[in-house]
């Protein structure tokens, strides 16, 4: 087994709070039901659209790939809904609104559990996972503070859309070798109590943990209360600070607090902005997210 060192990383996880129920009348979610539909559908064309998806939609391991690169490349992980005060409903027709109508970013629960809804109205299995993101003292964050996916076809694949700076393209679930991507590599390894653990080895050639997960499935009611917990609590680094960062083909763009961070062939430049303004116009050239 490789040596696999503890180092802070920045987890996945959002926020969750209850409030006024939201009909699905006022969601574009579901499609106008037609002659011989056994039910209202998800609107696939109109999140394919907001992913920039033009390509087969055959359920497969291309096409699943490739799901996955668009998803992370046009779908901003952040927080914002947090400090601007608007409710996280853990719905399928909420998320949509957010993510696909509005198109605004979200966290780990809302980017995974919405990708899983695409996936399995497009015909792949998929299952929410439970995982402890890694600390710096060697130990794991609690259940549940992480969602991710398992998909099955003639293999078990971990995707991961809701976690920032990660795998672009799914992980095979059963191998045990190390799996490059471009100038980082990833490996899940077996754990303690049947769950598992990946690890992620960057430029400098160490590897370190990211998080640990088990294969049980779940349900987004099983994620309430860690929801809450980040979006209520002052121990949340989520409520501490505002993120947003989205993948680009040569590396990614980020705004953490007023900080402007652009990493492009490894190479990283930061920029301190001015004022709210400036964060605003940021927020709206890099991301397409107007200010509240």
């Amino acid at each position: 087994m490789r040596e696999i060192r503890t180092s802070g990383s920045e987890g996945g996880g959002t926020g969750y709070s209850t409030g006024p129920p939201y009909p699905y009348f006022k969601f574009r979610f579901f499609r106008a039901a037609s002659p011989g539909d056994k039910e209202h559908l998800m609107d696939i064309d109109a999140y394919l659209d907001r992913i920039h998806y033009h390509g087969p939609r055959t359920p497969d391991a291309e096409t699943m790939r490739a799901l996955h690169l668009a998803q992370m490349r046009a779908v901003p992980f952040e927080n914002l809904s947090i400090h601007w005060g608007e409710p996280i409903l853990l719905d399928d027709g909420a998320l949509f609104e957010k993510v696909v109508t509005r198109k605004r970013g979200g966290f780990c629960y809302e980017l995974n559990g919405l990708f899983a809804a695409l996936l399995r109205e497009m015909g792949f299995a998929v299952t929410m996972l439970s995982a402890g993101v890694a600390r710096p003292d060697g130990s794991f964050s609690p259940e549940f503070d992480h969602m991710a996916l398992r998909i099955d076809l003639d293999e078990p694949w971990l995707a991961d859309v809701g976690f920032g700076d990660s795998f672009r393209e799914p992980l095979r679930l059963d191998s045990r070798e190390e799996q490059v991507e471009g100038r980082q590599a990833f490996l899940i390894d077996e754990g303690e109590d049947g769950r598992r653990i990946l690890a992620r080895r960057g430029e400098d050639g160490e590897w370190k943990p990211v998080y640990r997960f088990s294969l049980r499935p779940y349900v987004y009611a099983d994620y309430a209360e860690m929801c809450r917990f980040h979006q209520t609590s002052p121990d949340s680094h989520f409520t501490r600070n505002r993120i947003c960062s989205l993948a680009t083909p040569d590396g990614r763009l980020t705004l953490s607090g007023m900080k402007l961070i652009t990493t492009r062939g490894g190479e990283r430049r930061e920029r301190e902005l001015a004022d709210d303004q400036e964060y605003a116009e940021a927020l709206r050239e890099h991301f397409g997210i107007e200010t509240r």
